[in-house]
């Protein structure tokens, strides 16, 4: 949640399109093969964090507020893993 809430607040103080081509670039990345095991293991925690941060960006868009956006998504993480 900690990774997340800073990407949601570098969202707030620049753009969403940065993480949005952050994710594809590191998606790109993925196909490298030369990559271990534990990079691929990084690229996709990293690329977890952006997509929920762009999600939980994207409910205070739609007028939720922040604190209550990351406490919904946060249940939502939890409630799939239960």
């Amino acid at each position: 949640m900690p990774v997340i809430k800073h990407i949601i607040s570098f969202i707030e103080n620049n753009d969403e399109d940065y993480v949005v081509e952050t994710m594809e670039t590191l998606e790109n990345l993925i196909d490298l093969e030369s990559l271990k095991d534990e990079e691929l293991d990084v690229i996709g925690e990293l690329l977890s964090n952006m997509s929920g941060a762009l999600e939980v960006n994207q409910a205070i868009k739609n007028g939720a507020e922040k604190k209550e956006a990351l406490n919904n998504f946060m249940k939502r993480v939890q409630g799939s893993i239960d």
